[in-house]
């Protein structure tokens, strides 16, 4: 027999029946908005220090804890961060610098123009448009609390530039008790920043896992976010940085939904995530972009002679190298021969000639006139990178061809990094060349381009150093009108093509890819983790 509730009876275990389905659904929908927001890295973290580590990991962590004082934003204008404001003199040599209020350490001191000046002093013996930009500078002087001023002795054209430049290294702000104290070239040991997260040094496991939580002392700007610009609102309670050596095992996890976000999506899956409704790939383009090259110890024989790296140039086949990577014809420029990277302002033909047609009989030509004569090379291959490894076994195929006597030695890419930075001779665990790759927002500046920007400095692994370069370089930094900084732009990319200080082996875009259900993903050409959050199921 079938049991008929009277209506009303019926209509309240209805309403029970759904008030229990609600009470179940909230908080799973609850749970799943907090899920730790977890992106996999190309590489993992070792280094914690923005100003003495030179690598894209470390500039992802260091975005994540610290704050600058200017910001580029979508559209590559310079726009305030953690100023207020700026000011300049009819002249364009004195520059004015006012704080924002209510900035904060994750230490509780407030941050201070004294902080700014120390930090900026650091990064400026460091990175190449920072030391050229301190050596146009007579002095930076604090005025109180929230104000200093940056004083040039001569007209440098690029000073908002130098305080926004996006990646490594960047000019972030640190305490003056530990930017003061601590050489450029040495890691920090404590990291205390006033940017949007904070980091658990409990949690990290170096190489593995690095943690974050939301920074409940951190204020944003009262805008909306645009590339790095903008409020940094911290939406996401907690964020998790993993490393994933293995292509498909990454590709596994995020279709999944194990994971969230990947830096660089593997390239043999871009196809498939193309046609997956769940993921969502960047479109980021120009200075987004990344250019494979090859870095050069100038230091040491071979490489202090320019034929030998006019042969090293010769090998670099962009169709082939980018061929390895798998990258689909829509995410790449094979013809691209622009140090500067195509589709960035300074990107020009001039020059050029060199590369724009490559063989390996030729280099060996150059071998020979060089006067080589079987000199061992040791050749840095970063196993562990799925971006980088397939680029290094073409040029070590190439390279051998060509007649070079490598002594391949492949690793993690940490390690390689650790030992690129070192002026040691090769029987002391030195080096001769290492497979790299750049964004445009590095290469897409002579002053930040490392076959120019470094020129004659000596404080980086390149060690070239070309005379002749260094007034057109002065010339470039003085020059305050863009279009004629576009020129002088030109015959610095000629200079560096012919001394072949830092070979480029194509262009392509290394997309990131993302779950669907990620909210206000700033799609920048590196991972912008604050702006974001997961919807609720």
């Amino acid at each position: 027999m079938r049991m008929v509730l009277p209506f009303t009876k019926l209509r309240s275990a209805l309403a029970g029946a759904l008030l229990a389905a609600t009470a179940l659904v909230a908080p799973a929908e609850a749970q799943q908005a907090q899920r730790p927001i977890r992106l996999v890295l190309n590489v993992g973290l070792q280094v914690l220090d923005p100003i003495a580590g030179p690598s894209f990991v470390t500039r992802n962590f260091a975005y994540m804890v610290f704050d600058t004082l200017v910001s580029m934003d979508s559209q590559g204008r310079f726009r305030p961060q953690m100023l207020d404001n700026w000011r300049t003199s009819d002249d364009g040599l004195t520059w004015t610098f006012t704080l924002r209020d209510g900035l904060e350490f994750s230490d509780g001191a407030p941050v201070t123009a004294e902080d700014c000046v120390a930090s900026l002093r650091r990064w400026g013996q460091r990175d190449s448009l920072g030391r050229r930009l301190m050596a146009a500078t007579q002095e930076m002087r604090v005025v109180d609390a929230k104000t200093f001023v940056l004083q040039l002795s001569r007209p440098f054209g690029l000073v908002l530039e130098a305080l926004g430049k996006p990646s490594v290294q960047v000019p972030f702000i640190m305490p003056a008790r530990i930017a003061a104290n601590t050489p450029p070239t040495t890691p920090v040991t404590e990291v205390v920043g006033s940017g949007p997260f904070l980091f658990l040094r409990d949690q990290w496991i170096p190489g593995e896992r690095t943690v974050f939580v939301r920074n409940p002392r951190y204020r944003p700007r009262d805008e909306p976010a645009d590339g790095l610009a903008g409020g940094k609102v911290p939406r996401a309670e907690r964020v998790e940085f993993i490393n994933m050596g293995d292509p498909g095992l990454r590709a596994a996890a995020i279709q999944a939904g194990e994971v969230d976000y990947l830096e660089y999506a593997p390239i043999d899956y871009i196809r498939n995530f193309q046609r997956n409704r769940n993921l969502v790939l960047s479109r980021a383009r120009g200075g987004a972009e990344i250019a494979g090259g090859l870095s050069i110890n100038h230091r040491q024989p071979p490489f202090d002679n320019v034929q030998v790296r006019r042969a090293v140039q010769q090998i670099m086949s962009r169709a082939d190298i980018i061929a390895a990577e798998g990258v689909p014809p829509e995410f790449s420029q094979p013809d691209c021969q622009s140090v500067y990277v195509c589709g960035t302002f300074y990107a020009s033909e001039t020059g050029t000639e060199p590369m724009r047609t490559t063989s390996i009989e030729r280099a060996r030509e150059l071998l020979r006139q060089s006067g080589y004569n079987g000199e061992r090379v040791v050749f840095l291959q970063p196993g562990d990178s799925a971006l980088i490894n397939p680029i290094g076994l073409v040029m070590i195929d190439r390279l051998r061809q060509a007649g070079f006597n490598l002594d391949v030695q492949t690793s993690d890419w940490s390690s390689h990094a650790s030992r690129w930075i070192q002026h040691r001779p090769l029987d002391q665990g030195g080096w001769s060349l290492i497979p790299v790759i750049y964004t445009g927002f590095d290469l897409g500046n002579p002053l930040t381009n490392p076959g120019i920007g470094y020129n004659c400095t000596g404080n980086q692994p390149w060690g070239y150093c070309n005379e002749a370069m260094t007034p057109v370089i002065e010339r470039f930094e003085r020059e305050a009108n863009a279009e004629r900084r576009r020129e002088i732009a030109g015959e610095l990319q000629r200079m560096s093509i012919e001394q072949a200080n830092f070979p480029i082996s194509g262009q392509f875009a290394s997309a990131a890819v993302w779950r669907a259900e990620l909210r206000g993903v700033i799609d920048f050409g590196f991972p912008v983790m604050w702006n974001l959050e997961r919807a609720a199921r």
